[in-house]
């Protein structure tokens, strides 16, 4: 069933209209090397859909189009983002990149005020903001700490932060916490799904990690090898709200894991 969050956009007329939407997406690189191919996609507002699929097989591609980073007419197809074209910049979208890329010469506040900072809020609301997300993921009492004196896990966390301070209704994120150790990674999922839950955001997410998928999303996509395409759209039947570490010990979480691993598998040996 679809997440509270999502629902709440529908109307009495039906579905609202698509926070994103792919049609028949198709990406050529060079004149050798097809990365996507015929993706069609849409996401409801407020949804959490995550992409798992084979390396290069085009799941930050999609990231990419979304994000306006590249044109459309470097690619066949349509994608629009709250039914508008994607552009470079466009402040409904918030983009978390694997990486944290914090600035190593600002403090964990100052690097999460950084966002509202570029986008012209005025001093004491970003300040605000960014003393708040701090406390939602843990490090109020680092405020004043440099990038060098935090763990990776920690740096993630300021990443997160900063991310959300935006304020966009859309949030777009590549392996966030892919190179994270698995006890890190389980914290910071579970930080990311109260954020989620409170801020009502649209999330697409590309991960590698299966679990990772089935534990925050209410559906995950399949791709195929390259070029990708969509093999399998799985609806996550897990109630909200929801605890990433209390789904370890749930028989349902691992019937869905082992059901998007099937479909991986059959996409990887077609």
């Amino acid at each position: 069933m679809p997440s509270a969050t999502a629902s709440a956009h529908r109307s009495a007329n039906g579905p609202a209209p698509a926070a994103l939407r792919f049609s028949r997406a198709s990406v050529r690189f060079g004149r050798e090397v097809l990365a996507l191919d015929d993706v069609s996609l849409e996401i409801a507002p407020g949804e959490f859909v995550s992409i798992v699929g084979p390396s290069g097989c085009g799941k930050t591609t999609l990231l990419n189009i979304a994000a306006g980073l590249i044109p459309s007419d470097s690619y066949q197809g349509d994608c629009q983002v709250l039914g508008r074209k994607p552009v470079s910049g466009n402040r409904d979208v918030a983009y978390m990149l694997a990486r944290d890329a914090l600035c190593p010469w600002r403090t964990a506040l100052r690097n999460v005020e950084l966002a509202g900072e570029i986008r012209g809020q005025p001093m004491p609301r970003r300040r605000e903001v960014a003393r708040t997300l701090l406390a939602s993921v843990g490090l109020g009492e680092f405020e004043n700490s440099y990038p060098k004196h935090l763990s990776h896990g920690m740096r993630q966390r300021v990443a997160l932060a900063r991310t959300f301070s935006m304020e966009s209704s859309i949030l777009l994120m590549d392996e966030p916490f892919g190179a994270l150790d698995s006890l890190t990674k389980i914290q910071l999922q579970e930080v990311l799904l109260n954020l989620w839950q409170a801020k009502a955001k649209t999330v697409m997410l590309v991960t590698h990690d299966l679990g990772e998928a089935v534990a925050v999303s209410d559906r995950v996509i399949v791709m195929s090898a390259r070029p990708g395409r969509i093999v399998a759209d799985i609806r996550i039947d897990l109630p909200r709200p929801r605890s990433v570490k209390s789904l370890q010990k749930d028989p349902a979480f691992h019937t869905l894991h082992a059901e998007v691993w099937k479909r991986l598998d059959e996409a990887m040996s077609a």
